[in-house]
């Protein structure tokens, strides 16, 4: 390009030059020049007018023919628009393969902007959802989809667990949806159906709540009768005494574990929203460290209480009272004799924490993930000398889900263990809030 643009400009003073010396020997140099020049304007012009009407037309047509500078300037132009071209073609089959790819999965998969509108979605979501492409692109999703649950869900930003909805577009079809935030306040939603999943985890609730009412009654008459044979007893039996107290222990033992199949029941089947209302940490904590005293005889634990915030949070009292003597009777029941066992209510810059630490046997980091599931056993033998009946860090898990609240582990064989349920800071109690309660 320089090279012509060198000649090029060689070439005009030469011309100018030509026209200067033949003017001066006529005595007009002047007009010379001019000669000279308009006609070189002209071309230039004309060649300007070539690119203009080539541009215009698109890449409908060939290059104009010319030589020098402007050949220069047509070839590359042309070539620019080649290669122009051919990254559009490249970028339309990517897109064009991402979308066939995006349709033959049977998920609905959303995209909407950052102002909530719809963007583009696949087929699956004119089958699950019902968007219609001529009626709903640029519509904002809250319009079409109008559930509650799912309007809360989609404005409060809270994306950590999916949402389970029942469609309002096909009768008795359950929808999971996923939102991933991404790009400048995009969203990218993915629905997909479950109901058969749901339909599973609906009958294995239902069946667990059912057997638990219907053990209840045959244990209340088991033991109403064992403890009036046990009274009644002559003290000259005592191998039919030691059977019967074996046989109270197992009865106490499932009446423990008819308990928290209900509670766990209940805390997996409440839908309704609750109303939260504050609760005095302070003061929960002294009454879950008496009763922990209270029961540690046996074991001459020291448990300590230490309080170092006065804030409070709203939740559901009893349910945090269920979830908190969980974790302490967990500290009491699996650490040895004479064990240190504390309890923490403090705050940091991520919200609140209550905690309990002890420095017993601890657990092999390898059960750690799997702790909160039901009736899972780290330690087998552990559970049979215990008593336990595996559902109490599920409760733990699921009461903290209730409150935005999650459960932390730290635990090392032969270090003791710790455990925090930690509490986000939108659920502090405001002073307002205190004052009323």
């Amino acid at each position: 390009m320089f090279k012509e643009w060198n000649i090029e400009l060689n070439q005009f003073i030469i011309l100018i030059i030509i026209g200067a010396v033949g003017g001066w020997s006529l005595g007009y140099p002047g007009i010379g020049v001019a000669l000279v020049s308009v006609p070189y304007c002209l071309w230039m012009l004309f060649r300007t007018r070539d690119l203009a009407r080539w541009l215009a037309g698109g890449d409908k047509s060939d290059p104009p023919e010319s030589t020098g500078l402007w050949g220069q300037i047509f070839d590359n132009l042309y070539q620019q628009n080649k290669s122009y071209k051919g990254q559009i073609s490249n970028l339309q089959n990517i897109i064009i393969r991402a979308q066939q790819s995006t349709n033959a999965i049977r998920d609905a998969v959303i995209v909407v902007d950052v102002h909530g509108n719809l963007e583009w979605w696949n087929d699956a979501g004119t089958r699950l959802l019902g968007f219609q492409l001529k009626t709903d692109r640029g519509q904002n999703l809250t319009n079409l989809l109008r559930d509650p649950r799912f309007i809360r869900y989609f404005d409060a930003g809270n994306y950590q667990r999916p949402l389970e909805i029942p469609s309002s577009h096909q009768s008795g079809v359950v929808l999971q949806f996923q939102v991933t935030v991404f790009g400048e306040g995009e969203r990218l939603i993915v629905a997909r159906d479950v109901t058969r999943v749901h339909n599973l985890e609906q009958m294995r609730q239902d069946f667990v709540a059912n057997v638990s009412h219907e053990l209840r009654t045959p244990l209340t008459v088991i033991k109403g009768y064992l403890e009036t044979f046990m009274d009644n007893l002559q003290q000259d039996h005592p191998q039919l005494s030691r059977g019967l107290s074996r046989m109270n222990e197992q009865a106490l033992r499932m009446e423990a574990l008819v308990n928290d199949l209900l509670l766990l029941s209940r805390l997996e089947t409440e839908q309704n929203e609750r109303v939260l209302k504050p609760v005095g940490m302070a003061r929960l904590l002294r009454q879950i460290h008496t009763d922990a005293l209270a029961m540690n005889d046996s074991k001459q634990h020291n448990i300590q209480l230490e309080i170092s915030s006065d804030l409070d949070i709203n939740g559901d009292e009893e349910e945090l009272r269920s979830a908190f003597s969980n974790l302490v009777i967990n500290a009491i029941k699996y650490t040895p004799p004479h064990s240190n066992i504390t309890l923490r209510w403090y705050d940091d810059d991520n919200g609140l924490c209550m905690e309990v630490e002890d420095d017993g046997q601890g657990i092999d980091p390898q059960h750690l993930p799997r702790l909160t599931e039901r009736f899972y056993r780290a330690d087998q033998s552990r559970h049979s000398k215990t008593g336990g009946t595996g559902l109490g860090l599920a409760i733990v898990k699921h009461v903290l889900i209730h409150h935005n609240a999650k459960l932390d582990v730290y635990s090392e064989l032969g270090e003791g263990s710790i455990f925090t349920c930690r509490f986000p800071r939108k659920c502090v109690v405001k002073d307002t809030q205190k004052s009323v309660a």
